[in-house]
């Protein structure tokens, strides 16, 4: 029976591969290839994403042509996955790839193609100058074409596939035409101004998939539920609920779609949603709503800071019995969007020290009794996450709502109070790891998987 399943499997996979070069063509099959692997090795080299790439692109061409041998296909990526099995292997490594290659066959092949990394969160790709473009592009258009995919997608691997592609080959189409036009510097002015809206969409959805898959669905819920509790904290929770779960379902429909228009289509509508729900909540909402294009609107509305949270009386974790029940969400929700709109600590801080209480009323909700569990560990619980909400508040104080060096200045001025015997050059170090920590965890977007690992070193180190 298994047999049967890895045959199955096995000429799924070989006909599946076939008609995509079959539709293609070549050369299109290789440019997808060396995206598509770019996306799934991003600490590997250019050359060795290239390797790869020319491996792929030769056995598949080899085994899909009329008259191959039936197990070519087979055999040649055996060969290819135990040869990435090897020490002086030339292609990418994995970190998941010692673990795959204790496997045979094509457990090991299936492993391999599952492997993924983690994402990328601080994006490195800066584009060069026009005079450099051109001249790297004259010089072999072939290889330009090559090290813009892979650095490309390395960087903006998150972005749903044929995003990704479609921006690619609009931006090289772009160096193309202004690389052999007699106005270089008008063609590209023009032309970025065309593909504009692509680039913001293809970045903007690299950004909300980074944090989907670095969450997962249940999570990305209630992150988004926090930072629109915290950006319209007089809203009520049927405004900002459904617009939470609306990106979340538009997130998990989306960021694996193998449809181009996916994201294109569904995100405009959600800023509709957003001005429909929040632009009388909050007079920034009212501005990003003026902006010219559903695009602009959400660009302004993701990137809106916190507001100021209004003066209300402490809200206390629920030891009800019914934030045991599975199919009422709404004692909990009720909870986390109460204790958002009314803490400035930015999300990232918030979904940790949250992810903790409610694991621990779930502890108590798995209990053989829930009701005397819950009165016993919510004080407790309520305790440590006050105790958390504090020490981010304390690291994060004052980086909101002022500029960088303005808070630098501020948080010199703090340290110093509170480390008045501290030479100056000991406090100068204090505060650039503080002020580190701050630029990339304490604002409204910061990426999850980096901060969550930074803001436990953090809290053991809080001065």
């Amino acid at each position: 029976m298994e047999r049967g399943k890895e045959c199955l499997s096995r000429d799924y996979e070989k006909s599946k591969v076939c008609a995509e070069l079959s539709s293609l063509g070549k050369d299109d099959f290789r440019s997808l290839s060396m995206i598509s692997y770019s996306r799934k090795f991003p600490s590997g080299t250019f050359e060795q994403v290239k390797q790869l790439v020319q491996e792929v692109v030769s056995l598949t061409e080899d085994c899909c042509a009329e008259g191959a041998d039936a197990d070519c296909y087979d055999n040649r990526t055996s060969a290819l996955s135990a040869r990435s099995c090897e020490q002086d292997s030339p292609f990418p490594v994995h970190p998941g790839t010692a673990e795959c290659c204790t496997k045979e066959g094509l457990q090991r092949k299936l492993c391999m193609a599952a492997l993924r990394h983690q994402p990328q969160e601080f994006p490195t790709y800066v584009e060069p100058t026009n005079d450099e473009i051109c001249e790297a592009f004259r010089k072999d258009p072939k290889d330009f074409a090559d090290q813009f995919a892979y650095e490309y997608s390395s960087n903006y691997g998150e972005a749903p596939l044929p995003l990704l592609v479609s921006y690619i080959k609009s931006y090289l189409s772009m160096v193309g035409s202004c690389c052999t036009s007699s106005s270089t510097t008008v063609c590209f002015l023009k032309e970025r101004l065309l593909i504009k809206h692509l680039s913001l969409l293809t970045m903007m959805s690299n950004r909300i998939c980074s944090q989907y898959v670095a969450y997962g669905k249940n999570k990305s819920r209630l992150s988004h539920l926090i930072k629109l509790a915290q950006k319209a904290p007089t809203a009520d929770l049927q405004d900002v609920l459904p617009l939470a779960e609306d990106l979340t379902d538009i997130l998990s429909k989306c960021c694996e779609s193998t449809s181009e228009d996916c994201m294109a289509k569904e995100l405009p509508e959600h800023t509709v949603k957003i001005c429909d729900k929040l632009s009388k909540k909050n007079s920034k909402f009212e501005d990003c709503c003026q902006e010219k294009t559903p695009m602009d609107i959400f660009v302004c509305t993701y990137f809106m800071p916190a507001a100021q949270p209004p003066e209300l009386p402490a809200v206390d974790i629920t030891t009800d019995k019914d934030v045991c029940s599975s199919e009422n969400k709404k004692a909990k929700d009720q909870y986390v969007f109460e204790l958002s709109r009314r803490t400035h600590v930015p999300e990232v801080f918030l979904s940790k020290a949250l992810d903790l209480t409610l694991r621990g009323l779930g502890d108590c909700c798995d209990s053989g009794d829930s009701t005397g569990c819950l009165t016993a560990k919510g004080p407790l619980l309520q305790k440590e996450l006050s105790s958390f909400i504090e020490k981010g508040q304390e690291i994060c104080a004052d980086y909101s709502e002022n500029t960088f060096t303005e808070y630098k200045k501020k948080l010199t001025e703090r340290l110093r109070a509170k480390m008045p015997d501290t030479s100056a050059a000991d406090l100068a170090q204090v505060v650039d790891k503080h002020s580190e920590f701050a630029s990339k965890c304490c604002f409204i977007n910061s990426p999850p998987l980096h901060c969550e690992a930074e803001i436990d070193a953090e809290m053991k180190n809080i001065v």
